[in-house]
């Protein structure tokens, strides 16, 4: 289990660092030739899910990763299967039924890390170094 839910925290990191960093930084213009809805709502809606989607692309793997807060990665699991869900919703309401199958599949993955991280096999946090201790 620990392999699979590394393996899917990569593949989901990847993914979600990749779809952030294009709604982030790519024209509006250039976002809606791909894909059509970026053009329709506000470009502050596009960047802010752009930046959610970074932000969870990082979470899933770097607490778990630095074992600083791994806490977290649960939750930023947790956040990408709720961005999956407001997409899917966002998608249903246009009749754009071609994204919903891809958006399915995330949130299942994150949905995935989310308990996986949290009951079956969480993360323990770094132990304080002796330096640490000695420090306090």
């Amino acid at each position: 289990m620990k392999y699979a839910l590394w393996i899917v925290q990569v593949l989901l990191a990847l993914a979600f660092l990749a779809a952030g960093f294009m709604k982030l930084t790519m024209p509006i213009d250039q976002l809606a030739q791909s894909m059509v809805w970026p053009g329709d709502i506000p470009a502050w809606l596009v960047r802010f899910i752009g930046l959610a989607e970074l932000a969870g692309g990082l979470g899933v793997v770097l607490p778990a990763l630095t074992r600083i807060q791994p806490q977290l990665t649960p939750l930023a699991g947790a956040g990408l299967a709720l961005v999956q869900f407001l997409a899917i919703g966002f998608h249903l309401s246009r009749g754009e039924f071609g994204f919903i199958v891809p958006n399915i599949v995330l949130l299942a993955l994150a949905a995935f890390v989310a308990y996986g991280r949290w009951q079956v096999a969480p993360i323990a946090p770094r132990s304080a170094s002796p330096k640490a201790e000695v420090a306090r």
